[in-house]
């Protein structure tokens, strides 16, 4: 296959057939979690991908460090559970070197953070959002098989307490924590922290899913106005996933419409699986291979030039697609996903 050619730093943004331009790299550091959250990681066993196939930090800085010459400026690592990679750190630190590269965040479930998060932040980490679906301990149980409720708490404590600007992440499904939006605001107001609701999701191991079980945008609103009176939204500065509100009393929120009002049209974000594969979009079924042309001895210039080939054919809506389904249900059944392990939301790092 041919490839185009680039300067070392793009003379004009790298855009795809829908003028999206290629700014934003979600990097999965792992496959590996230490939850099995219903959304993500709902089954007793996974095929895990070969130790061997994970890319080494290495690996890794050098592929951010060619996305950042096709203009990517935006990192963020995550999982499965990013900090189940040991020496996080030594990524962070590595890819905070890299020209270009202005905004590096971490998502994370919280459970690893407190005993983490010094080091992070002194290697360079800019921001860290934690996944809190619940407040009750029990309720976390029954949805993600862990009692370490309180460590992700202490996690949020100790990052803000460490100056880190905290974002919260909540997968809103109607029967199980849709009761619980009010005590989120409010816990995110006490913490100094941002809650963002996020519409259940048909993606990857959500075996689950069904849209019934879908709380809509419109609905999480309409709720907490009950609670809170009028809620403003706020204008859209960039090309985030997060519609940002205001609460009467300043109080801010973000909701993740991805299910009822998918924002494809503005998504701006590749995905690169732990094992090197780079995903257009999130629903994409297949990927560009970049670790083989890593451990081939392919040139920077080389890989520059069939990334951007592949995005600018991209025409990816994987959202929109799913939403115009005449009867929508699960995206993979059980055996599909055990025959592709990449297909796994915590392979391609949500």
């Amino acid at each position: 296959m041919s490839t185009i050619e680039l300067p070392r730093r793009p003379a004009a943004p790298l855009v795809d057939r829908l003028n999206r331009p290629l700014r934003s790299l979600r990097i999965s550091v792992t496959d590996r979690c230490n939850m099995r959250c219903r959304y993500c990681m709902p089954e007793d066993n996974y095929v895990w991908l070969p130790r061997d196939s994970i890319l080494s930090f290495e690996e890794i800085d050098r592929l951010v460090g060619i996305f950042a010459r096709l203009g990517v400026h935006k990192v963020r690592l995550t999982g499965g559970e990013p900090l189940l990679r040991q020496g996080l750190e030594t990524l962070v630190a590595m890819l905070r070197r890299r020209a270009g590269i202005d905004d590096l965040a971490l998502t994370t479930n919280g459970i690893l953070l407190a005993r983490h998060v010094r080091a992070l932040g002194q290697a360079g980490l800019g921001r860290v959002t934690v996944s809190l679906d619940t407040l009750r301990p029990k309720r976390m149980v029954e949805f993600a098989r862990s009692a370490r409720h309180a460590d992700i708490l202490q996690g949020i404590a100790a990052a803000r307490a460490a100056g880190f600007a905290v974002k919260l992440n909540t997968v809103v499904i109607r029967g199980y924590n849709d009761d619980e939006l009010i005590d989120l605001v409010e816990f995110a107001r006490q913490a100094g922290a941002e809650v963002r609701f996020i519409e259940y999701m048909d993606v990857g191991g959500a075996t689950g899913w069904s849209m019934e079980q879908v709380v809509s945008r419109t609905e999480i609103i309409a709720a907490l106005e009950q609670r809170y009176g009028s809620i403003l939204p706020l204008g859209q500065a960039d090309w985030a996933p997060a519609e940002r509100f205001v609460l009467p009393d300043g109080t801010t929120i973000g909701v993740i419409a991805s299910t009822s009002a998918p924002f494809c049209r503005t998504c701006d974000r590749g995905r690169l699986t732990a094992d090197g594969t780079w995903l257009l979009c999130l629903y994409g079924e297949t990927g560009l291979d970049l670790r083989e042309a890593l451990r081939m001895g392919g040139t920077d210039d080389e890989i520059a030039g069939r990334i951007a080939q592949s995005w600018s054919a991209r025409t990816d809506r994987g959202a929109e697609v799913r939403a115009a389904a005449p009867s929508r249900g699960i995206l993979y059944q059980l055996e599909s996903l055990r025959a592709d392990p990449r297909r796994e939301m915590h392979t391609r790092g949500g």
